[in-house]
This record gives C-alpha cells, sequence and structure tokens, in this order.
C-alpha cells in the first residue's frame, strides 16, 4: 500500500464542527458532506470576507522538475507549525483534479505526515465542486451548439470556435474530434474537442469570483466564438451565464476539512497554473483570512510563473497581499536543475548542487523584487547530505534571506517548527506591487 495512503488512513479525524469551531465558525454554519468534510453557509462566508485579519504566507518553489519539489507537503508542514507554536493558522489550498490524480502527478493532499484529510474523499469526487464547473462549462457548450442548429443568429463562424467542452480526466483521444456528425437533429457537423476541467475558463472565474453577482457577471464576459466579421461572441450573448450560475452556486461555497493534526484547511477550486493562474478560489483565502491569525496558501509550478499570477491576478483582483513567501527547493531539484538526470538524483554531488543554485538565486531575486520577504524551505530528503544542505545554506546567506529544512513529510508540524518561525520573523508591513501595469498594450 502507498505510504501517504496508509497514514492517512490510519488516521483518527475529528468532527468537522470541532474544526470549525476552532475558527470561530459555528456549527450552524457549516452544510455537512459526511462526518469530516463541510461547506461554509454564505451569511458566515460574506460576514468573514468583509473583516479580514490575518496574516498571510504565500508557498511557491523554484523551477517544478520530475522529481517534484512538495509545495503542499510544505504548506501543509508549516500550517501545523504554526499551530504547534500556539498561533490560530489555517490553510487554504486548490482542489486536485481527477486527471492528475490518475495520471503521474497523484493527488494533491499532501504527503507522508503533512497530508489533509479525508485524503481518499479530496482525490475522488470531494463535495462536487470540479463536476459542477464540469457542467456548467459544458451546458455553455451545448447552447452555443443549439444557437448555431436553430439558425446561428449571431453569424458565428464554425471555424472559429474558441471553446471546446471538458471532462475531468487526462484523454488524449478527445482532444479533436468531429462533433455533430449526421447533420440533421444530430447537429452542426464541425470540429470540436475536450479539455480538462481545470483548464477551463469557468474554473478560473469561479476561483476569482467575490460572490453570487460577480460570477454570473465574469461568466457572461467568457469569449466562447467569434463571428464572421471576427467579433467576439461571448456566454452573455448566447443567454447562458444565469443558467450557468445556477450550477456553481453551491460550487461557489468554500469547502472545509482539516489536516492530520487538526489544522483547518479550506480546499477549494482548482485551476492549473499553466493555464489559468493556479491558486484556490478568492472566497476561500478571504474566508480564512476572516477567522484565522495566520493563513498559508500556495500558488502552481514556480515562482516565475504560479506566484507571478497570484501576484498579478489573484491579489490585483481581490485586493489580499501577502506578509511572507516561502520558495520551496529540494537538494535532489537543485541537482536536477544542476543536469543531474533523475535516476542519479540520491548519489552526493555537491557540484552539481552548486550549478543548479543559479535556479533559486534567481527566483529568490524576483520574489524581493517585489518588495517581499522571503524564507527559502529546503524540503528534506533522506539521502540529502550535510554538504549539500551546507552549500544551498551559504547561497542563502548570500542572498540576504533565511533558510530553514523541512522534514515536515516525517515528523508533520514538529519537522516545520523551526520554519514556521523564520517565517513568523520574516513577515512584514507589506504594500501591493506588480509586475505590470494592466493599462500596457498588449
Amino acid at each position: 500500500m502507498n505510504v501517504d495512503l496508509k497514514i492517512a488512513q490510519a488516521a483518527s479525524l475529528k468532527p468537522i464542527g470541532e474544526i470549525a469551531a476552532r475558527l470561530g465558525i459555528d456549527q450552524d454554519a457549516l452544510i455537512p458532506y459526511g462526518k469530516s468534510k463541510a461547506k461554509i453557509q454564505w451569511s458566515t462566508v460574506r460576514r468573514l470576507m468583509q473583516a479580514p485579519k490575518a496574516k498571510l504566507v504565500l508557498v511557491t518553489a523554484i523551477s517544478p522538475t520530475p522529481a517534484g519539489e512538495g509545495k503542499t507537503t510544505t504548506s501543509i508542514g508549516l500550517c501545523d507549525g504554526l499551530r504547534a507554536l500556539g498561533v490560530n493558522a489555517a490553510l487554504a489550498l486548490r482542489e486536485p483534479s481527477l486527471g492528475p490524480v490518475f495520471g503521474v502527478k497523484g493527488g494533491a493532499a499532501g504527503g507522508g505526515y503533512a497530508q489533509v484529510v479525508p485524503m481518499e474523499e479530496l482525490n475522488l469526487h470531494f463535495t462536487g465542486d470540479i463536476h459542477a464547473v464540469t457542467a456548467a462549462h459544458n451546458l455553455l457548450c451545448a447552447l452555443l451548439d443549439n444557437h448555431i442548429f436553430q439558425g446561428n443568429a449571431l453569424h458565428i463562424d464554425l471555424d472559429n470556435i474558441a471553446f471546446k467542452r471538458v471532462m475531468d480526466m487526462n484523454d488524449r483521444q478527445l482532444r479533436a474530434v468531429r462533433s455533430g456528425v449526421g447533420g440533421g437533429n444530430k447537429g452542426v457537423e464541425r470540429d470540436d474537442g475536450f479539455d480538462i476541467t481545470a483548464a477551463s475558463e469557468v474554473m478560473a472565474v469561479l476561483c476569482l469570483a467575490q460572490d453570487l453577482v460577480d460570477l454570473k457577471r465574469r461568466l457572461g464576459n467568457i469569449v466562447v466564438a467569434y463571428d464572421t466579421q471576427g467579433k467576439a461572441v461571448t456566454a452573455a450573448m448566447l443567454g447562458a451565464q444565469g443558467a450557468m450560475t445556477a450550477l456553481l452556486k453551491d460550487a461557489l461555497l468554500p469547502n472545509l476539512v482539516q489536516t492530520l493534526e487538526g489544522a483547518p484547511a479550506f480546499v477549494h477550486g482548482g485551476p492549473f497554473a499553466n493555464i489559468a493562474h493556479g491558486c484556490n478560489t478568492v472566497i476561500a483565502t478571504k474566508t480564512a483570512l476572516g477567522c484565522a491569525d495566520w493563513v498559508v496558501t500556495e500558488a502552481g509550478f514556480g515562482a516565475d510563473l504560479g506566484a507571478e499570477k497570484f501576484f498579478d491576478i489573484k491579489c490585483r483582483m481581490s485586493g489580499i497581499w501577502p506578509q511572507a513567501v516561502v520558495l520551496v527547493a529540494t537538494i535532489r531539484a537543485l541537482k536536477y536543475h544542476g543536469g543531474v538526470e533523475k535516476e542519479q538524483l540520491n548519489a552526493p554531488d555537491v557540484d552539481a548542487v552548486k550549478r543548479g543554485l543559479g535556479n533559486l538565486t534567481h527566483h529568490i531575486d524576483n520574489i524581493k523584487s517585489l518588495g517581499l520577504p522571503v524564507v527559502v524551505a529546503i524540503n528534506a530528503f533522506a539521502a540529502d547530505t550535510d554538504a549539500e544542505q551546507q552549500c544551498v545554506a551559504d547561497a542563502c546567506a548570500a542572498a540576504g534571506v533565511p533558510v530553514e529544512r523541512c522534514t515536515a513529510w516525517a515528523h508533520g508540524g514538529q519537522g516545520a517548527l523551526g520554519l514556521a518561525r523564520a517565517v513568523m520573523q520574516a513577515a512584514g508591513d507589506t504594500q501591493p506591487k506588480f509586475v505590470y501595469d494592466t493599462q500596457l498594450s498588449i
């Protein structure tokens, strides 16, 4: 049996009402999905969103490698570590997509003793949010094709449709299909295809929306095609936004679960960072900020992609801003950036670490250029040597940033106490500073 699964199945979960109480959320505010997970009613969410009080910590990483860096494991360990120090901390993370769960990446619930639970339910269907996104997206596709079938009053160009269907699975056979084959009641024949749900613009919209009204407006702005004159055709022009919003009304409510150590975790929304902005929902993050003292969140991929989108898209649109950034790296990943093949990463190689440090230091420079304090977290592996770790410590000292070895996978929150202390010490009064101005031309 997989080690992570074995640990998760052996865990004794607290009732979700007890987890909510740790944040001052009443039992009556919960919509339970079984004993260990729940959504939070909108009246409570709205109240908490209006009064953010917590310090926000973003966890990002160096450029991704096949060896994996462990952002989620580090995020969970950091939150558990903060709570072990007596801090009222909470997590705000993304939901896993079934595609990666059944693909090479696996789940998105952390690992070892730094996990969000119930792990199996989290990775398989959870509260149905991603399925709701799938339904809302495909409803828009159906309305688009029905409009064309009923006479195409908007003069949509069949060769310039920019909106494929989606499903929450890796199925390359459906990436390019011919739909409506046969004509007549079977529809209008055209080229079509399927993307994965996490890449849907509907998912990105859900994660940026502030309430139902904002969600409906954003859904209506989605461009689905272009007419024969090259003008954009939107979901609002098809009259689709109201029905789509109805399908997403429950998915808009944030989900509450827990870590293995009982830390509250808001797990909500799951846009991919290479397609969209790669962050959990604005609603979940703001809800956490309104009921905790420290909130740990995460952005997908490396700092140059996920963190940049977190700053320039999510923070800009929501008005939030972190007080500190954790940059996750592993000795293995640094060796990979230094030219070592994946199969050889467990072998000691200080020179390869030195060659790979350029990646780490460049990410540090990028984050510091925004006026944000950085703490480097070395996600520890058993094969790491003292010499390799010292090499990283020296580079971080030269860059003027603290570095902490994190053993959260093996030891849970106790393995992240040093990281938690370093983050609390580094966090400061920061001001938003974006990479670009939205008034710039393309």
